[in-house]
């Protein structure tokens, strides 16, 4: 006889439900008709009750098949759309030990604009990196998941505080060997100093030992090339636009020759640079599963800082005074340019936008991220990420593009769409609730109903006082 295993797990399936229908369970908290947003597909699921116990969902019924559900606190959530948390995929912690209670300052600046997981690119602050980062995953700390490359590898001399400098392979070894040490998350590669041949060696090693790997190119490489020896990520636009000219090798070659600087050579890769040619190297890193974190935010903040200096923003009041100060060294740089290099680094800007429906067409996986923290002038956490995702629907993607790039793109990364990137029953409740529809405008990611962090509700009022606790403290700091 035949067994029809369908139809057996099917007769299992209701045999469990009707235990477990008999079994009351009381929820930690309840959502109750809400519109569940597929971040995959788009669709909308109207008037549907989420059921979250401990750090998980554990159920999504329609309003009327959940009304039996008993819970510890209800949360009536008409009118309103639930996504998961927001990933921002390139922050940096740092400005030395001095500005360590600054930085931890952030994690609540995060929560507070819906931002529930960071990539923390580091600096030279990763033990207390480490440290919060543990904190918050046993729940004694408020602030979002932490994944950290722990100290940047680099080269003897570098420019970046708190790098591993390594010199040769042997160094490098001992630098992979301290990542592992402190577990790192994956790791991050720069090349200031670093000599071409150790940092694509290093691309390899690490990639042997079974890490992510993100970083620059360095400018006599070809992403092409660091793609096929494991690098996971590209790291900025301005990359993907030197890999886009088909006279990139002509011109790599001429600049090792020292028949061009390191300006004209830039120049002559931004008047090379092909669509076409550009769509056929994108989908070559696209089959190697590289994929890029474009950080357009801060190019835009800094191509036009003469229309803006952003001296009356609101944000500034949320940060301390010592982390402002870290910005003023690009600032500077940028505001002595002249008229010529001005209009240039607009038209840059620009082009750099341009690349989006390019990437998008190759396949290559956009990550969002916004270089936010120290240093990178007036690049605000967490809302900043929020202007990256207007940036990406306003250079051509739909706004659930724009939002994939962050909650499904961002957990894809590390290998955690098993926990993470939809609203489904068994995944971490780690849920954004908003007043109005991301799909139809990308900006409602901004208006925010509701924040659910590790199963606890945070409502508005939470997330303004938040707000109004970092402005507060950084007043007393005056």
């Amino acid at each position: 006889m035949k067994i029809n295993y369908f139809l057996l797990s099917g007769l299992c399936t209701l045999f469990i439900i009707s235990c477990n229908s008999k079994k009351e369970i009381n929820y930690d908290l309840v959502l109750q008709s809400v519109t569940v947003i597929d971040t995959y597909s788009g669709n909308l699921s109207e008037n549907q009750s989420i059921a979250v116990i401990g750090d998980s969902i554990a159920a999504i019924l329609d309003d009327e098949g959940a009304k039996i559900w008993k819970a510890k606190k209800k949360v009536n959530a008409s009118g309103k759309f639930v996504i998961p948390g927001l990933w921002d995929m390139h922050v940096h912690f740092g400005g030395g030990d001095s500005l360590i209670t600054e930085n931890k300052n952030l994690l609540p600046l995060y929560i507070a604009n819906g931002v529930t997981t960071v990539r923390d690119c580091s600096a030279d602050i990763s033990t207390a990196v480490f440290e919060w980062k543990a904190e918050v995953n046993k729940g004694s700390l408020l602030g979002p998941n932490i994944f950290s490359s722990g100290p940047k590898i680099e080269g003897i001399n570098s420019i970046w505080p708190g790098d591993q400098e390594i010199g040769d392979e042997a160094g490098l070894e001992l630098a992979l060997d301290s990542l592992e040490t402190v577990q790192a998350d994956f790791i991050k590669i720069t090349d200031n100093t670093l000599s071409p041949e150790l940092f694509e060696l290093a691309v390899k090693k690490a990639h042997e030992r079974g890490y992510k790997v993100s970083g620059h190119i360095p400018f006599s490489l070809k992403a092409t090339d660091l793609a096929k020896q494991g690098m996971s990520t590209i790291e900025h636009m301005s990359y993907m636009l030197k890999a886009g000219s088909p006279e990139e090798s002509a011109i790599i070659k001429k600049y090792k020759l020292k028949e061009l600087d390191y300006a004209s050579a830039n120049k002559a890769l931004y008047d090379s640079f092909d669509d076409q040619y550009a769509l056929s190297i994108y989908k070559d890193l696209k089959g190697s599963s590289t994929a890029v974190v474009p950080t357009l935010i801060g190019t835009r903040i800094t191509s036009f800082l003469d229309e803006d200096d952003h001296l009356a923003d609101e944000q500034l009041q949320y940060l301390g005074k010592g982390l402002i100060k870290t910005y003023d060294w690009r600032v500077q740089r940028a505001n002595k340019a002249n008229e010529e290099e001005i209009v240039a680094r607009k038209e840059r800007y620009n082009k750099l936008v341009s690349l989006i429906p390019i990437i998008k067409s190759s396949g290559m996986d956009i990550i969002a991220g916004t270089d936010a923290g120290f240093l990178n002038s007036y690049i605000y956490p967490g809302s900043a990420l929020h202007e990256e995702l207007k940036i990406f629907v306003n250079a051509g993607l739909t706004p659930l593009e724009a939002l994939q790039t962050s909650v499904i793109n961002g957990p894809k990364f590390f290998g955690l769409l098993d926990q993470y990137g939809s609203v489904e029953n068994g995944k971490k409740a780690d849920l954004l609730l908003l007043n109005s529809n991301p799909l139809e405008d990308i900006a409602a990611t901004s208006d925010i109903f509701m924040l659910i962090r590790q199963g606890q509700s945070l409502s508005k009022q939470d997330l303004d006082d938040l707000l109004s606790n970092l402005k507060e403290l950084n007043n007393g700091e005056q």
